[in-house]
């Protein structure tokens, strides 16, 4: 810092808050540079460091401190006779962000320190701040509050840490094999690309409804029209549906496509990709999730859709098995049917309520009825499937793949179908895509699509039960009244007897 940005000492409520601060070092950094030094000795290297003060204590005349930035925790030690304004240091409250310049050095019982030679308040905290030993017990205000969350639930911040460096990961997996990421509208002037309610808003300039996309599914398919024959994006997605562990109106989803290719192609590009992120990120293929153990290792099983079906209620079903008795299977397992649902749509809810959830270990469920799939290309053996996959993980879906449908007359079909279904009052069901049909027109060659959930796939390596601890800022119901606005407390309140004390 410059004599210019050094504000005066004084109270430290009276010390005006810098413009700029400059600090050189980090928490982990100096672990890593100065963790080997004597007990009780001096590095002869002066530091400049900033971040929360997370914990003080004052034993005599020493002032304990731990600072963390974001890197780590490192402690502070303040001889009173040294320390400038030793009071004021004292007077700081919890969560008051300083920075601090002095000295890195190792107390007599070996914990690793910046002496504090000077100091400057960064921001205050106006509220009281968790500490360490309690942090934050309620889920709500964790989620609602992630900015204090991330200071003291040390789970949380590895969680997005984790989060960060996935996606980070994909990236380069996929641009080493060749696909290039490409951005594409979040405004669609009709829903498509999923069964999905959208949200709806509206342009005023041209006074159209514009719809939040439900899946970046159909744009992505243009390009590879245009000639672009790997392409992927880390899309940010909408769709208007309830709250769940598992489902966010607002969430992540990695979606690609690649010519040449069938559904074959993509199940193995998703096992590789999820074996090399659990390798990278968690150490192995072999990893726990809520206590149970999940074996990612390449290859995964693949099995059709009726086969599991058959292992979970001892029944044979297929797209053939008569509508009658599909609903008297129904009833029996008290899966809700409705009068329009033909074989197809009664297999998908029986497969759904019945069998999904008992899919622990990876599995690629295979070859779906065409019924349920309106984008997906025909199965080239079995009438009336489709060459659609979807990996189950945990007892969840992770991701939903499928050759993709190339004849324009076709899709035509399937939009107008969908378009009955929607008139019916299916909130879900796409509507005719008319440029859509006329990019197929210009000729889409044989292709694979994928889409896999980001959320999901981080839920499962980090361990997490709930979506809503993976996204930074999940969707909450608004709080019931506005919070009141406390002061920061007055004292030393931070961690247990003695802590800190013990370096005197």
């Amino acid at each position: 810092m410059t004599d210019e940005q050094v504000p005066p000492l004084g109270a430290a409520g009276d010390r005006p808050i810098p413009y700029r601060f400059e600090p050189d070092a980090t928490a982990a950094g100096l672990a890593e540079r100065f963790g080997a030094i004597d007990d009780g000795t001096e590095s002869g290297t002066t530091v400049t460091i900033a971040g929360r003060l997370m914990l003080r204590r004052r034993q005599g005349k020493l002032f304990f401190g731990t600072l963390q930035d974001s890197t780590g925790r490192i402690q502070l030690f303040g001889p009173a006779q040294t320390t400038p304004d030793f009071d004021g240091l004292n007077g700081l409250s919890a969560g008051d962000w300083i920075g601090v310049t002095g000295e890195v050095m190792k107390t007599r019982r070996g914990e690793l320190s910046v002496r504090v030679d000077s100091w400057t308040v960064l921001a205050h905290a106006r509220r009281p701040f968790p500490d360490k030993w309690h942090g934050l017990t309620d889920t709500d205000t964790r989620y609602r509050q992630r900015y204090v969350d991330l200071w003291v639930t040390e789970e949380a911040r590895r969680t997005f840490v984790l989060r960060s460096r996935l996606v980070s990961l994909t990236r380069r997996f996929l641009e080493e094999r060749g696909y290039m990421e490409v951005e594409t509208p979040v405004f669609h002037p009709i829903p498509g690309g999923a069964l999905a309610r959208p949200f709806v808003t509206h342009h005023n300039a041209l006074d159209l409804d514009l719809y939040l996309r439900i899946a970046p599914e159909l744009y992505l398919k243009r390009l590879v029209v245009g000639g672009f024959e790997r392409v992927f994006e880390l899309a940010r997605v909408f769709r208007n549906e309830g709250l769940s562990p598992r489902h966010n109106p607002e969430f992540t989803m990695l979606e690609l496509y690649e010519a040449y290719g069938d559904y074959h192609v993509h199940m193995a590009l998703t096992e590789e990709l999820v074996a090399h992120l659990a390798t990278e990120l968690c150490g192995g293929t072999v990893i726990e999730y809520q206590g149970r153990e999940l074996d990612l290792t390449v290859p995964w099983r693949r099995a059709t859709m009726t086969d599991l079906i058959d292992e979970q209620i001892g029944l044979r079903l297929d797209i053939t098995t008569p509508v009658e008795q599909l609903r008297a299977t129904c009833d029996e397992y008290e899966v809700p049917w409705k009068d329009d649902y033909g074989p197809g749509k009664l297999l998908l809810e029986l497969y759904e309520k019945t069998t999904e959830a008992a899919q622990w270990q990876p599995v690629f469920v295979m070859d779906y009825p065409a019924e349920v799939s309106p984008l997906s290309r025909r199965h080239r053996e079995v009438p009336g499937l489709v060459e659609r996959f979807e990996a189950i993980l945990a007892g969840r879906e992770l991701c939903n793949g499928f050759s993709e449908l190339v004849d324009p007359d076709d899709q035509r079909a399937r939009f107008e179908d969908q378009a009955r279904q929607k008139d019916a009052g299916d909130a879900e069901a796409m509507a005719v895509d008319e440029d859509y049909l006329r990019a197929l027109e210009y000729g889409l060659p044989p292709t694979v699509g994928l889409g896999i959930g980001i959320d999901r796939l981080v839920m499962l390596l980090a361990d997490a039960a709930s979506i809503r601890d993976v996204i930074l800022f999940p969707t909450l119901r608004p709080e019931q009244e506005a919070p009141e606005r406390p002061t920061a407390a007055d004292g030393v309140v931070d961690g247990p007897p003695g802590d800190g004390a013990a370096d005197a």
